[in-house]
């Protein structure tokens, strides 16, 4: 057995490699030359990520950048001009032949905006630049604001994944959370989506006060029944001292690591007796899914929207406070503040504050842990071949103690061998562990990060 409270330590998430914290000042013309840059290297695919930072209500969890609804509607009118702005702003900087294979939208909660408002913002970007077959047009939804009339418009404006944000149906822990319940019962919510040939996730989460693991399977059993293409388990990570708001759990008191642990193991074996296969860190899905299908044949790939297939991932361009592009080597955050990135997107500027720009060196510890945390195996050969480097390059790029490894093996998280790394079934949760035993940046690093469990 893993001994779990050894490796139940502060890791990246690796959504992104370097991980965001490690980003650094950068104003808009070192991402402009980005942007012109990301027309020769890299993805030709186009990736666009909305971030509407509002939410009627701030869940105690919460650990996006979110705020709440101003009473005043012009300054949400406001910022919603400022997104069709940077669209034009980043899109004259882009080679026009380039198709678009995703669209995201996230928050806050981007649902509680009028539907005409997510259609046109579709529409704008849409009418730019061509699309591949069967693009991916994704967006978060809170489902306690939601009526009917209203799922049905959102399938009416171009999207093709809806997130909905379930966490949990308890009263008792939603009132604790701060979080409001869902309008609609959930199977009636699939069925709608369903019903519009729309790919469904439902997203849990798991650490939150007085959940147990017997409740929390209750809640996956009864939504397994409606068959979601994709239902995710997130942990809870508990960040105070990023999240001010996340010490009111403290006081309530939140599951102890072991009891944590308890919840995705019955979770995860529930859900593949149901068929359901595990994608990542905390994804399942039916087998007919194409994230299975990209898994089996290791090409699954992550970014900050989350797990994606090669087919659908492009160079991420994010318009709206904090959005974060991602494109070939390069990273750019906008402001925090929405005043800021307002009165620069007025003045026909981007409001890029933080970024980072990879080495050489660095770029090859992101395949790397790419692979790793979205594939659950590193095969040296096939990354060298891939790279065009040898297997004795890629390794001098990471921090490769071989000792540290084998007490990994050793411990069941994963499997050695001169080829390469495997993770184990049950190692699955570790393998933040594993990546960050890979990571130079992690040698002497003074960042916080969640723990796994």
């Amino acid at each position: 057995m893993i001994p779990a409270n050894k490796y139940n330590v502060s890791v990246p998430r690796y959504t992104s490699y370097p991980p965001a914290n490690y980003f650094e000042p950068m104003d808009s013309t070192s991402y402009l030359k980005a942007i012109e840059d990301s027309n020769q290297v890299g993805s030709k695919k186009l990736s666009f990520y909305f971030h509407f930072p509002f939410c009627r209500r701030l869940c105690h969890y919460c650990g996006c950048n979110s705020y709440m609804m101003p009473q005043d509607k012009s300054q949400v009118a406001r910022y919603v001009d400022a997104l069709h702005h940077e669209i034009d702003l980043v899109a004259k900087h882009l080679d026009p032949t380039r198709p678009i294979s995703q669209i995201h939208y996230g928050g806050g909660s981007p649902s509680v905006l009028p539907t005409s408002i997510l259609q046109e913002l579709n529409e704008h970007i849409l009418s730019l630049f061509p699309k591949i077959e069967k693009p991916e047009i994704a967006i978060e939804c809170h489902p306690g604001y939601l009526s009917a009339a209203d799922w049905e418009a959102l399938c009416n404006s171009h999207f093709t994944r809806f997130s909905i944000g379930v966490q949990d149906t308890d009263e008792k822990v939603l009132k604790a959370v701060g979080r409001t319940p869902s309008q609609m019962p959930i199977p009636e919510i699939v069925s709608i989506l369903h019903a519009h040939g729309a790919t469904v996730n439902t997203d849990f989460l798991y650490g939150l006060p007085y959940q147990t693991p017997d409740t929390f399977v209750q809640d996956i059993q009864k939504t397994i029944e409606v068959r979601p293409e994709r239902l995710v388990t997130f942990s809870y990570g508990h960040v105070p001292w990023v999240f001010k708001r996340q010490q009111v759990l403290e006081k309530i008191g939140l599951p102890q690591p072991e009891v944590k642990q308890q919840m995705y193991d019955k979770a995860a074996q529930m859900l593949h007796e149901a068929g359901y296969q595990s994608i990542g860190l905390d994804h399942f899905v039916l087998p007919e899914d194409e994230l299975y299908q990209a898994l089996q044949n290791g090409q699954l790939y992550r970014n900050f929207q989350g797990y994606c297939t090669r087919r659908t991932t492009g160079q991420v361009y994010a318009f709206g406070v904090t959005g974060i592009s991602q494109l070939d080597s390069f990273y750019a955050q906008n402001t925090k503040s929405i005043e800021e990135y307002l009165v620069a997107t007025e003045n026909d500027t981007l409001s890029t504050a933080k970024g980072y720009q990879l080495t050489p060196e660095q770029r090859i510890v992101k395949e790397v842990i790419e692979r790793l945390m979205c594939n659950y195996r590193i095969q040296w050969a096939h990354i060298a071949k891939d790279l065009g480097i040898t297997i004795e390059q890629v390794k001098a790029a990471l921090h490769y103690d071989a000792v540290q490894l084998q007490e990994m093996a050793d411990d069941g998280i994963m499997n050695l061998t001169h080829e390469g790394i495997t993770m184990t079934t049950e190692g699955h949760p570790f393998v933040r562990n594993v990546a960050a035993a890979l990571d130079p940046l992690m040698v002497h690093t003074d960042k916080k990060f969640s723990k796994p469990i």
